[in-house]
């Protein structure tokens, strides 16, 4: 397998001096091509900074990311962007929906950017939406939507466009048990038939289950790692 994701030495301080505060301090991490990875560890302790960074959402006080080869910081702000529109799907905690687009163009809006023609758009939302449960709400905005239909607008949109790698932070948070584990079963089978990559940041027991590797976070150290065949 390919290294997708490579962090070499990654650090992100925030303050200076009697104040500094280390989010995430050295860390050394590699994830190959396919992998259903979980980053777990006690809130504070970096989960959510690493996926920022991964992303290329937040610069790092040192080290570097390094994103299908290529650090992060060869690329201009175009290149960058373009990278994340083509190869990465976001879901994050506060959902990030444009408010005045519906369910439907939510999903639709990055496949619009990559240049997909009309119909396939409309074939992947319809199929998607119908998916995550929200089959019917499609003409819906997210203020007409509960937290929990906002979130499952989230998660479509990551994945409608088929992206290679999927960073989700804390993904099933607002969703109720059924609706978390049908969609966490979505991934799995995203994963294993297409081979998307998924990186997590979580606290939920039914993520952990299904990762077949946890990387521990504790006070922006990587503490220890598990792996499962």
């Amino acid at each position: 397998m390919s290294t997708v994701i490579e962090t070499v030495g990654l650090s992100r301080h925030y303050g200076s001096g009697d104040t500094l505060v280390k989010a995430l301090d050295a860390v050394d991490l590699r994830i190959e091509a396919g992998e259903f990875t979980a980053i777990v560890g006690p809130s504070g302790s970096g989960k959510s900074t690493l996926l920022q960074l991964i992303g290329g959402l937040d610069h790092p006080s040192e080290g570097e990311v390094h994103l299908a080869g290529q650090p992060i910081s060869s690329y201009s702000g175009r290149q960058l962007s373009d990278f994340r529109r083509d190869h990465i799907g976001f879901i994050f905690q506060a959902y990030n929906l444009i408010p005045v687009l519906s369910a439907a163009e939510n999903c639709e809006y990055i496949m619009l950017l990559q240049g997909i023609k009309a119909d396939e758009r409309q074939r992947r939302v319809a199929t998607m939406l119908q998916q995550v449960g929200l089959a019917g709400r499609e003409d819906r905005r997210p203020s007409q939507l509960s937290g929990g239909q906002q979130q499952r607008v989230a998660v479509a949109r990551a994945m409608v466009s088929q992206p290679d790698i999927i960073l989700a932070d804390e993904p099933t948070a607002n969703l109720d048990s059924q609706t978390g584990m049908d969609l966490l079963d979505m991934m799995v089978e995203l994963n294993q038939r297409d081979g998307m990559t998924f990186v997590f940041s979580t606290h939920d027991p039914k993520i952990m289950e299904r990762a077949r590797r946890l990387v521990y976070l504790r006070d922006g150290v990587v503490e220890r790692e598990e792996r499962r065949d």
